[in-house]
């Protein structure tokens, strides 16, 4: 009965916002109707309302019935879409909502879920054998070599190969939610910090004209975060550690296997094709201004042009199609190479990848006027300081998308008509600022599930081994209590 009258109030809800959306046109009308105009000046506030809507169904659809959510995640990611895009194509038209739906989709969406996909697969087909014990010192040896790792072969890829056997070395242990959230603090963001390999909003600074090794600027504060996220997390582990042993001590004696197999990695061969997908990445950045895929006389990229609207153009790149052929292609190499009792042995499952290309479905179509607002009204906000720039990138990473925050807040501060620091082609940001937007945008994207797209991974592979995660309230406690405090030293020491 409280289930029919929640999804009644639900259901009412989406009426009233549905009836508000609808006054699009007359919003539309208001804000001068030139086709030309800038979506994000003639979008009313609440027009993000279907964005925060699918939020707060990540967040509170699994409290309120987790078997109903894992079975309708799809639908209700679909009709928050859906709630946005409709009443959007009968305020502003059908070619305008094309236009933005096809934008976002092509050139972010379509590339991120290829690219998490093909790290996914890659990754899978490696596995840690050997005996594995997850004492504390072994846990945070892990923890400290995925951090590093992250940087190198992406936040996604190094949580994929590290999640599992971290999981199979704790299988023993009682208390193992603690490790998992840790692990989606450093590995699956802090993390992939030093390069733009690591994170895509750093990848996105690459293209737009940042230093490929600019990032490692970020080393002071990549070595001071994971170092004591690292002696919190040993000084924590021990103490639960302990606990339980002593639990073993005053209970029955257990069967204790004690045979000894060495530490052992298979499946190596997919070294090979993970390396394959980072120099697709690399070469899209290096190559993107080539003659072959870049017509200088006017300034655009070369490739398929998929949809025109008011003299813009939604373009397919050719470097952009090399590039996510490329991983497909790696990722299909992988998969057919590696023995399927591997990844049986791995307990590979679609089930992870499948969640994030779903919900991130709907989040990538919502997010549409929380990104045009953000970049046409981001100048309201007040923000000109590395202390603001590194907070504000850092909040709405938590709950946006971090790799458009990111270039939203770039160009936000090269619109500030610098005429010196570094050099993007979205005008020159000083370090100070560009570092700040560099460490919010990633670093932050550490505090609710769904500031960065590992987190939901690494989430939904432990759910899938009988370990009960924490909700999204649950979890954004644990980075409350923990990560803020951090971030706050981070500002007072760089910012």
């Amino acid at each position: 009965m409280k289930r029919s009258v929640f999804v009644k109030k639900c259901c009412a809800l989406s009426g009233i916002v549905f009836a508000l959306l609808l006054a699009l046109p007359q919003i539309a009308l208001a804000a001068g109707g030139e086709a030309g105009k800038n979506l994000g000046n003639m979008l009313p506030m609440w027009s993000v309302i279907p964005f925060v809507g699918i939020l707060l169904s990540i967040a509170l659809g699994p409290l309120v019935n987790l078997h109903w959510w894992e079975h309708n995640m799809a639908k209700v990611s679909l009709f928050w879409g859906l709630l946005f895009l409709l009443p959007f194509a009968l305020g502003f038209g059908a070619e305008t909502a094309v236009y933005n739906i096809l934008h976002m989709y092509v050139i972010d969406y379509i590339p991120f879920i290829i690219l998490l996909a093909g790290l996914f697969v890659i990754s899978g087909g490696i596995i840690v054998r050997g005996s594995l014990v997850g004492a504390p010192k072994l846990n945070t040896i892990v923890l400290l070599i995925g951090s590093v790792l992250a940087s190198c072969i992406g936040t996604t890829g190094a949580s994929m190969v590290l999640i599992r056997p971290l999981i199979r070395a704790n299988l023993c242990r009682t208390n193992k939610v603690h490790t998992i959230v840790f692990f989606i603090f450093t590995v699956s963001n802090i993390g992939g910090s030093l390069t733009p390999i690591g994170d895509p909003p750093l990848f996105l600074g690459f293209l737009h004209g940042v230093p490929f090794f600019w990032t490692m600027k970020m080393l002071p504060l990549f070595f001071l975060n994971i170092t004591l996220l690292l002696a919190a997390y040993y000084l924590l582990d021990s103490f639960l550690y302990k606990k339980e042993q002593q639990s073993l001590v005053n209970s029955a004696p257990a069967e204790i296997s004690t045979e000894n197999e060495p530490v052992r990695v298979v499946g190596l061969i997919n070294i090979v094709f993970l390396f394959g997908v980072i120099a697709a990445v690399i070469l899209s950045g290096v190559l993107a201004k080539s003659p072959l895929f870049y017509d200088a006389s006017r300034e655009a990229v070369r490739g398929i042009t998929l949809f025109t609207s008011h003299g813009h153009s939604v373009v397919l790149a050719w470097i952009n199609l090399a590039r996510d052929v490329m991983i497909i292609f790696m990722a299909v190499l992988s998969w057919k190479v590696t023995p399927m009792s591997l990844q049986k042995d791995n307990c590979f499952t679609w089930g992870p990848i499948k969640e994030v290309a779903v919900l991130f479905a709907g989040i990538f179509a919502t997010i549409i006027p929380a990104i045009a607002i953000l970049q046409a009204r981001g100048g309201e906000l007040g923000v000109n300081t590395p202390v603001q720039f590194f907070w504000a990138s850092g909040m709405l990473s938590s709950f946006l998308d971090n790799a458009p925050t990111y270039l939203a807040f770039l160009s936000l501060a090269g619109g500030l008509g610098l005429t010196s620091g570094v050099w993007t082609d979205l005008g020159y940001v000083t370090p100070q600022v560009l570092l700040a937007i560099s460490a919010g945008s990633v670093f932050m994207g550490a505090n609710t599930y769904i500031g960065n797209a590992p987190n939901f991974m690494v989430r939904s592979i432990a759910e899938e081994n009988q370990i009960k995660m924490p909700s999204f309230f649950g979890y954004m406690a644990w980075s409350v209590c923990i990560l803020l405090p951090l971030f706050v030293l981070n500002t007072l020491l760089f910012f």
